[in-house]
């Protein structure tokens, strides 16, 4: 895997630059630090983690079977159950169903966990499950020695969850940068607005080039008019758009 990545399959049309998904994989991590919502901490953790592991996963297993970060969060924040907050390694929030996904075994931090530690891990997990959490782990092994077995274990699962083939897109003859404008909006809230700005620093192109992609996308009934009057201020991604898989 030394420029490419593999699909469960094993086809040819399954064969995906490797370079490509890093970028992707860049400024996804870079998107979710940047969210308005973001604490300290798990800014901190985005940051500052060593998530070779996590990289590999979201690399190698998670992208050749849905071909996007959509929905899957990285570092999810949740209540622990000592009134505290815990840090998944990610998180797949898509109604009706939440996923945690964890990483085990790669690293000090695994190696030197205390026995009060694994327990620990272990209870709040259990609190996950009471929570409707669905829990999945891989281990570090598996991943990088085994990645089809848990790209068809992914894709197995979420076909049970969700009835929905991995290759299933918008039928819309959108370009790449239209396509991943809208999957980053829909990673927003519903009701969560963006600026002609923030699209110009999301695909690295002028504000005029990012004005017109918007503007396509709203006589499209994909983005809807947030704010402002004579000239648009704020856009958010419409009904339309917010349960597709793009």
């Amino acid at each position: 895997m030394v420029n490419r990545i593999v699909s469960a399959s094993g086809n040819e049309g399954g064969l995906v630059h490797l370079d490509k998904v890093k970028q992707a994989y860049t400024r996804w991590i870079a998107m979710h630090t940047e969210l308005r919502k973001t604490t300290s901490e798990r800014r901190r953790r985005l940051e500052e983690r060593d998530d070779h592991g996590e990289q590999l996963f979201a690399i190698h297993i998670w992208w050749p079977v849905l071909g996007s970060f959509d929905y899957l969060h990285p570092e999810y924040e949740i209540n622990d159950y000592r009134d505290g907050s815990r840090f998944l390694d990610f998180a797949y929030v898509r109604p009706p169903y939440r996923i945690s996904i964890e990483i085990d075994g790669y690293g000090p931090h695994h190696k030197q966990a205390s026995r009060r530690k694994f327990s620990d891990d272990r209870f709040r997990q259990n609190q996950l499950v009471l929570d409707n959490w669905i829990v999945v782990r891989f281990s570090y092994d598996d991943i990088g020695e085994r990645p089809r077995q848990c790209q068809q274990f992914l894709q197995q699962l979420l076909g049970k969850l969700y009835g929905l083939e991995s290759s299933e897109k918008l039928a819309l003859p959108l370009p790449a940068s239209y396509r991943e404008l809208l999957r980053w909006g829909q990673q927003r809230e519903r009701e969560s607005t963006f600026t002609p700005k923030e699209v110009q620093h999301l695909l690295g192109v002028s504000h005029c080039t990012a004005r017109k992609y918007l503007q396509h996308l709203l006589q499209q009934g994909l983005l809807e008019q947030a704010s402002g009057h004579k000239r648009i201020r704020t856009y958010r991604i419409s009904s339309k758009v917010a349960q597709l898989i793009i």
